[in-house]
């Protein structure tokens, strides 16, 4: 599998984990607590794999970048989370330096 798409699903599966941690109550509820705990074991496995492909710091910054977009995304379906004119901003912003880094930037593997 190429590495952006490891670590694409890399991001999917933290999304998921972090969406179910909401869930969990406190980690007070079973079903969700477990798939936090695998799915954040499968997201930081995955994500190890692709730092023998992609920069670490490339890597955290596509990881963190596209985490918060995604959840963000997702708090606002799922539980009515809707961001303010600021918060679209602050994501336009993180989108574009993720962009930047890998378009842009020589530290980026091409």
């Amino acid at each position: 599998m190429p590495p952006y798409a490891v670590l694409a699903l890399a991001i999917v599966v933290e999304v998921v984990a972090t969406s179910a941690m909401k869930a969990s109550e406190g980690f007070t509820r079973l079903g969700p607590s477990v798939l936090v705990l695998v799915g954040y074991g499968i997201a930081f496995l995955l994500l190890a794999k692709t730092l023998d492909r992609i920069p670490l710091g490339i890597a955290y910054a596509v990881w963190a970048g596209g985490g918060i977009v995604l959840v963000a995304l997702i708090a606002w379906a799922i539980y009515g989370q809707r961001p303010d004119f600021a918060g679209f901003v602050g994501m336009g912003l993180i989108v574009a330096g993720v962009l930047v880094l890998n378009l842009l930037s020589k530290t980026s593997v091409h």
